[in-house]
């Protein structure tokens, strides 16, 4: 017990605080930590370096390393700095790294230094560079302040969701405050700094001038403030040497300390634990570190290396070049139980069950006397709390065995504290491990919960560990493992070193039919990282055509979307599957697209048969009723009835840009020849237009028997040149003779050469004496098959010059 206590340092008369190591650090840093500038993330995550040449008393000789450790100093990632000056590293609640630059700019990136996005401050902060910034936490998100050159506030709370706050100008403020922070009454961001003397209390309409109530005469500067874990409470170090520790409203005073010692410090932070009375703040200067509170004296520890205090929400985690300790208040209940002479009900628990390992008779002699007195429910309570708030395992299985034994000799205890209790220090013990670094205390595990953990474990691609935790705490599946096996295949197709087909594989025998799992967001995640071709392999594992299709459509894969649609039988998913062809292809792609597709080309046919059938009764009713109203008409009615002719032009106009030529076309393919053309006729299509969708539709058929009919039917209004080239875009090149001969005069050479006839095109373009024909004809001769053709239409050409 006495060696247990002996790294218990008492602070009043109340509470005991100890620093433990929790690491011992291999990092082998090249920079000391005062020539870096550093940033390490709360609950136990990881550390950011950056060797800060910037510095105006240290000019820089090569470009900085950004360096990310875990919290145990195992290198995670680092890269070099090519961007500008950076003033001030944080990070987010997130653990995304923000590395805010002198420009304004904030750049952030990922646990294993990948580049995620950036974001600037404004163009004020552009053009009057950045003093200092803070990153700070809340409950709406991560935030960040800034501190200008032209001595001004910006501020935004969220930086997921960016809105810039400029913060009202404090009166007379010629120079750098001599320190700030941010604070957050009712929800809101606000900032607290010092200038001079005063102290002044910005918010987005105000700036007010705020005095701390009992602060010690004779303080004409305020050095440095510290805001609270949870911004409760508030302190202030004083160029005096004293300390003031209140509330963050400014309204309440809890104590005042002199240290004595007027030299600034590198640093001050509060560590207090979760609804404890007892407050208290840790104070570092270059070798010392000092912890005071509500009490006369103080407990100082000696720094043998250059350190740097992160502040935890039950304590402060203290890490230099070699250790990395964790310095807070003893818990109650190991306060209870390990303090020298205490008879709390489980410090006689944990002796009677030592007792009873030695095979002792006293340990029926404390069993006994905490049954008399009724506290063996508590002693059983206490052994287990404490047990939590152990770091080291031995520690923790002797307190687990006295509360195991203690409920041996109760009927109604209840077990689930118990056993609730050796899973959360399990998982607690595994993620302490110097290989995974992640020093969680229970009080901030519980804080952060296992879902939150989880998913650090997974930024930190720890994805064994996270499912063996998942497993161990038989957490839902959709919630743990299948979460966690997305994640892993997410990051998997990033791999470009492997294979499409062995990356599709891997994933598919890993995750198989997991339930929760979305083969599409992976086949998404792949396409985003440029992985079309394996994009599509995982969609062939992902059982909703739903899910495939939109995706399919995205990465312009329309034809293996829509064979997808139709294999759905999703009617509707079809439909968006066509109209997305529609827009994509021509007419006649689109066409050739349904004749492969039976299905769809129903599905389509329908659909337009339903659309004509409605257009044609709104046309019926709209000329009875114009007919009906004609008889009528007056004067006056006849000017309506203009207006109503003009109205029926622009509503034909719709029905033509949005469906009444795929409408006809559909018609003329489905061989209602005379309803296409009565259709035409109501809504006005040109015989030019109608034309050439009777032509095209007729040809896509290959009924070259109804094409003769048509084109015999009447002179036609586009020529027979149309004929032609669509014949020969079916490969007919016999009917495309046909018409070539009836092609008028001032198209006949063209209707020559598409169907080959060189030779006779010669001849009527030098009967014709056209340069321009001449050359069109010479430029389809080939040396070895037109030789005379070409020499005819040179000699040609040479007769005419001489005339």
């Amino acid at each position: 017990m006495d060696c247990y206590t002996a790294n218990w340092n008492p602070l009043g008369d109340s509470a005991f605080y100890r620093k433990y190591e929790l690491y011992s650090m291999d990092w082998d840093l090249k920079e000391e930590l005062r020539d870096c500038l550093v940033a390490a993330a709360p609950y136990g995550g990881p550390i950011a370096l950056l060797r800060n040449p910037w510095r105006k008393e240290k000019p820089a000789s090569a470009r900085p390393v950004l360096e990310i450790y875990s919290a145990s100093g195992v290198p995670l990632a680092s890269l070099l700095w090519k961007s500008g000056p950076v003033v001030s590293l944080g990070w987010s609640a997130e653990e995304e790294l923000l590395c805010v630059q002198e420009d304004g700019v904030v750049l952030v990136y990922g646990l294993h230094g990948d580049f995620r996005r950036h974001f600037s401050m404004g163009n004020e902060v552009l053009q009057n560079r950045v003093l200092d910034a803070r990153i700070f936490h809340t409950e709406f998100g991560s935030g960040v302040a800034i501190l200008t050159g032209a001595h001004r506030f910006t501020l935004s709370a969220n930086v997921g969701d960016l809105k810039l706050r400029r913060m009202p100008e404090v009166p007379g403020l010629q120079s750098a405050p001599s320190c700030w922070t941010t604070v957050c009454q009712d929800r809101v961001a606000h900032i607290l700094l010092a200038v001079g003397p005063d102290l002044y209390l910005l918010d987005h309409a105000a700036c007010s001038a705020v005095t701390p109530p009992g602060l010690a005469p004779g303080v004409s500067s305020f050095l440095q403030m510290a805001v609270s874990f949870t911004y409760r409470h508030l302190a202030l170090f004083t160029d005096t040497g004293y300390i003031w520790m209140g509330t963050a409203s400014l309204k309440e005073k809890l104590c005042e300390f002199n240290c004595n010692i007027r030299a600034p410090p590198k640093q001050m932070v509060w560590c207090s634990r979760p609804r404890s009375k007892e407050r208290a703040v840790v104070v570092a200067w270059e070798r010392r570190l000092m912890v005071v509170g509500d009490a006369p004296e103080s407990i100082q520890f000696v720094l043998d290396e250059d350190s740097y205090l992160v502040p935890e929400l039950d304590g402060v985690r203290v890490f230099s070049r070699s250790t990395h300790e964790f310095l807070h208040e003893v818990p109650v209940a190991s306060e209870e139980i390990f303090k020298i002479a205490s008879m709390a009900p489980g410090a006689l628990l944990l002796e009677a069950q030592k007792e009873y390992e030695k095979e002792s008779q006293k340990a029926d002699e404390y069993l006994r006397e905490i049954q008399e007195l009724g506290q063996l429910p508590q002693a059983v309570q206490q052994c287990i709390e404490a047990a939590g708030h152990e770091h080291w395992p031995d520690m923790q299985k002797s307190l687990l065995r006295a509360a195991s034994f203690g409920k041996c000799f109760l009927d109604r205890f209840p077990p689930d504290s118990f056993v609730r209790m050796c899973q959360d220090l399990r998982v607690l013990n595994a993620i302490r491990d110097y290989h995974i670094g992640i020093p969680l205390t229970y009080s901030q595990y519980k804080q952060l919960t296992i879902q939150v953990l989880l998913d650090r474990l997974v930024l930190r691609r720890l994805y064994p560990l996270a499912i063996q935790i998942c497993e161990y705490l038989r957490l839902p599946e959709v919630q743990g493992v299948s979460r966690i096996l997305a994640h892993w295949a997410c990051y998997k197709v990033q791999q470009k070193d492997v294979s499409d087909e062995d990356v599709a594989r891997a994933i598919n025998q890993k995750l198989g039919d997991t339930p929760g799992v979305s083969y599409s967001d992976i086949a998404a995640r792949a396409y985003g990282c440029g992985r079309t071709e394996l994009a599509i392999k995982l969609l062939e594992y992902e059982p909703r055509s739903g899910e495939q299709v939109p995706l399919l459509l995205k990465m312009k894969r329309s034809k293996l979307a829509l064979s997808k649609a139709i294999e759905s039988g999703d009617t509707d998913l079809v439909f968006t599957v066509l109209l997305h062809l529609k827009n994509e292809l021509n007419r006649g792609d689109f066409f050739m697209t349904l004749r492969n597709q039976p299905m769809a080309l129903s599905l389509y046919r329908q659909r337009i048969e339903g659309r004509v059938a409605a257009l044609q009764t709104a046309a019926d009713a709209f000329y009875k009723a114009k007919n009906e109203f004609a008889a009528k008409a007056t004067e006056d009615q006849m000017r309506l009835l203009r207006l109503q002719r003009r109205l029926e032009d622009e509503l034909g106009g719709q029905f033509l840009d949005l469906s009444l030529h795929d409408t006809v076309t559909t018609l003329i393919l489905s061989g209602q020849n005379k309803r296409a053309e009565q259709l035409a006729r109501d809504f006005r299509i040109p015989d030019k237009r109608l034309w050439w969708l009777k032509l095209t539709a007729l040809a896509d058929l290959e009924d070259w028997e109804e094409l003769e009919k048509f084109s015999k039917s009447k002179k036609s209004p586009i020529g027979y040149l149309p004929f032609v080239e669509i014949c020969m875009k079916q490969h007919n090149k016999y009917e495309a003779k046909k018409y070539a001969s009836r092609v008028g005069p001032e198209q006949k050479v063209k209707a020559l050469l598409l169907v080959g006839d060189v030779a006779q095109a010669a001849d009527v373009a030098i009967e014709h004496r056209n340069e321009a024909e001449m050359s069109l004809v010479l430029s389809h001769c080939t040396g070895s098959t037109d030789g005379a053709t070409a020499d005819k239409i040179q000699r040609a050409r040479a007769q005419a010059q001489k005339k």
